[in-house]
């Protein structure tokens, strides 16, 4: 959007924002410099990578648990049957079950932010993609949230791991904390997830992988992170 629909506040933030990249530790300090809002503001990361989004064996989707948390305890569902329902309810899951939660969800709530499964229940909650899907909390192996640890993941979800999954432009969108949070423990987030991302360059991916980065809170223009001291520029392939 241009600045020149944008508020007042925004434009005096923007024109904090360097000209040119600065390192991650310092990206933080500049966005508490702008103008706060009235709330703790959530702060974000965007990691534009070169990959093909269009081919599926190009596709980036995972889970990391930052070290210093978001902020937030997560509202955590569980599809689950057995004993694995008294487990995950022990865990943190604000509901866990088996055909009732299953219709439940299905018949359009949705009032939760994670939901992991086992894997024998996969054909049952089959037909929650249309539900869930577009929400990004459909439970999938790749992101840990389908698994037969399920008093782990149930843990670690709810204390704030997090998703991602690239977006059609070659986006990941990461919350890294609160602005609330010191200048350190952001940092320490949002390496954690770059640290990630590294790892999880797909083989097809050619030349630079991690190709721009940019941290912003719920309200302000976005700072642009130096990548190359990140270990994040790939040797031209």
């Amino acid at each position: 959007m241009s600045l020149q629909f944008r508020g007042k506040r925004y434009k005096e933030a923007a024109k904090l924002v360097p000209a040119s990249p600065v390192a991650l530790e310092a990206a933080f300090p500049l966005l508490k410099k702008m103008k706060k809002a009235k709330f703790d503001e959530t702060v974000n990361i965007v990691v534009h990578l070169g990959i093909d989004p269009k081919q599926a064996d190009q596709m980036v989707r995972g889970a990391v648990s930052l070290p210093k948390g978001i902020g937030k305890t997560n509202r955590v569902i569980a599809f689950v049957q057995g004993n694995n329902i008294d487990v995950a309810k022990a865990a943190g899951a604000v509901e866990a079950g088996a055909d009732e939660l299953v219709a439940k969800v299905n018949g359009g709530w949705t009032d939760f932010d994670v939901a992991v499964a086992t894997p024998d229940m996969m054909p049952k909650i089959a037909r929650l993609g249309k539900v869930l899907g577009p929400q990004g909390k459909m439970p999938s192996p790749k992101a840990g949230t389908v698994t037969t640890d399920v008093s782990t993941a149930v843990r670690e979800y709810t204390a704030g791991k997090i998703e991602f999954r690239n977006d059609s432009g070659g986006n990941i969108h990461a919350v890294v904390g609160k602005l609330s949070f010191a200048d350190n423990d952001l940092a320490a987030n949002a390496s954690a997830l770059i640290d990630v991302l590294r790892k999880m360059k797909p083989a097809a991916s050619k030349g630079t992988y991690i190709k721009k980065i940019t941290v912003h809170s719920s309200m302000s223009p976005g700072i642009g992170v130096d990548t190359t001291n990140l270990g994040a520029r790939e040797e031209q392939t």
